[in-house]
């Protein structure tokens, strides 16, 4: 009889320590003291944090709009096609620094930033750098080639996500409301900030920003 009596006490304790738990669990989340469920966090090498403090402060004029973190994480690993049509991703630039830029042909502001990406290829790009500019169209990808060329890109690697998945994945981590979308990441593969909207990349401020980049 007293098994049968403290059962349902038993049950109720346990609901109650559950409940309690996912609370937690949530709060963490949402004030950072946790990552969501199926998101694992990689911290990045002490050299990237300082990095990223050094990188801060370069943030400013016609890259002011860059958000640098302070604890930078491991960037998300973005699968895209090489121009042959085969598979890469962001780990594959390991050793490298590397901007990271989401475009598409019906983007405004894509065809006027576009210039400024081939021309900061063109003076920056090295074995240490690279501005990797990825094409999101999802339909009519027989436009990608004309619209590079009829703005008179020379210099840039034409990568491409004809999946969309890409831009999707930035946007579901908060990193993407639209395009273009641009983020940089160390030789570590560490996140060093996201530019959400267009900039020009090859301006003093981000000339300075990228050397720093590099040098790091």
């Amino acid at each position: 009889m007293v098994k049968t009596e403290n059962a349902p006490r038993r049950r109720l304790l346990l609901a109650v320590a559950l409940a309690a738990l996912a609370a937690v669990v949530v709060a963490a989340v949402l004030y950072g003291t946790a990552e969501p469920p199926g998101k694992v966090a990689e911290a990045c090498p002490a050299a990237s944090k300082a990095l990223a403090a050094k990188l801060a402060p370069l943030a400013k004029g016609e890259v002011a709009a860059l958000a640098v973190p302070s604890a930078p994480r491991l960037a998300i690993p973005l699968v895209f096609e090489r121009e042959d049509g085969s598979k890469t991703s962001v780990a594959d630039f390991r050793g490298r620094a590397v901007l990271l830029n989401l475009w598409a042909t019906w983007c405004v502001p894509c065809r006027a930033e576009m210039p400024a990406l081939d021309r900061l290829q063109a003076q920056a790009g090295d074995k240490g750098f690279e501005v990797v500019a990825v094409n999101v169209d999802t339909a009519r990808l027989e436009r990608r080639g004309p619209f590079l060329d009829g703005i008179g890109v020379k210099s840039l690697t034409r990568y491409a996500d004809p999946s969309g998945d890409a831009f999707e994945t930035l946007r579901q981590n908060g990193k993407a409301l639209g395009l273009p979308v641009t983020m940089l990441i160390d030789r570590d593969g560490c996140e060093m900030g996201v530019v959400a909207g267009a900039a020009n990349w090859d301006s003093p401020d981000a000339l300075l920003l990228i050397g720093a980049l590099k040098g790091g």
